[in-house]
């Protein structure tokens, strides 16, 4: 059943994270901490602070670890959260059809435990709720790692870009899907590839264009960069009013 504001989040929590091994040896990546709060209650404080209550977590690797953390944590009345083990090397896609009982047979949104943004869901339900396709992915341009050359016709260099913005689009996370989307789903299935691509092919999946900041904890320099626009007061995802203490 299509519905105009979603009250389901997915997060994928599974992952090993294992360009991340500083930290994730003893710990899943969702819970590597930014100022002192692990990357998933950032994540979930993004979808809780614009009126999303109900969120199912899809565990794999140390999962018993988040779940200490969800008993731990003092959530907001009317608040559910649920977590459902996945299996350890279940792939993306795999997981969100195995917590299908879980989806009401509503819209429901899906996202990535480790990428932040201060992204307008609103806007982005609203969007998805107005092509009327299948899938919604939101789509960023990242900052690019290094430096760019402006090399003229004639071969010499005329200067540099420090870090542009790619002229590309990739996915950002931050879905809105359809119940039907399950059917392009297995339980082998890498969302980002066969699923995505069909979907795509069959004119069912539509871009949702975020110009804001946007970035995702891959490696070690992610999270030390994510700390210090945190410690620094310029974390431009942060809230000024967290729903979970």
């Amino acid at each position: 059943m299509r519905t105009a504001s979603p009250s389901t989040v997915v997060i994928l929590c599974g992952g090993r994270g294992t360009r991340l091994q500083e930290r994730t040896q003893a710990i899943p990546k969702p819970l590597v901490e930014i100022g002192g709060r692990p990357i998933l209650w950032h994540v979930m404080e993004i979808y809780a602070c614009q009126g999303f209550r109900r969120f199912v977590l899809c565990l794999g690797y140390k999962g018993e670890l988040i779940e200490e953390f969800v008993a731990d944590s003092d959530w907001p009345d009317g608040t559910e959260v649920i977590c459902a083990p996945t299996g350890i090397d279940t792939q993306t896609g795999g997981r969100i059809k195995m917590i299908a009982d879980h989806l009401l047979d509503e819209t429901f949104c899906a996202t990535y435990a480790d990428g932040v943004a201060d992204i307008d869901l609103a806007r982005l339900c609203a969007h998805h709720d107005a092509h009327r396709a299948l899938a919604t992915v939101t789509v960023v341009r990242p900052e690019l790692q290094f430096g760019v050359a402006r090399i003229a016709a004639d071969g010499r260099i005329r200067g540099f870009r420090e870090k542009p913005r790619s002229d590309h689009w990739v996915n950002g996370g931050f879905f809105c899907f359809e119940p039907a989307v399950l059917d392009y789903l297995d339980e082998d299935s890498v969302l980002e590839r066969q699923p995505l691509e069909r979907l795509a092919a069959d004119g069912e999946l539509a871009a949702f264009r975020h110009n804001g900041f946007w970035e995702c904890m891959d490696t070690y320099k992610d999270a030390l960069m994510l700390n210090d626009l945190w410690a620094d007061g310029d974390a431009p995802w942060k809230v000024s009013e967290p729903t979970v203490r």
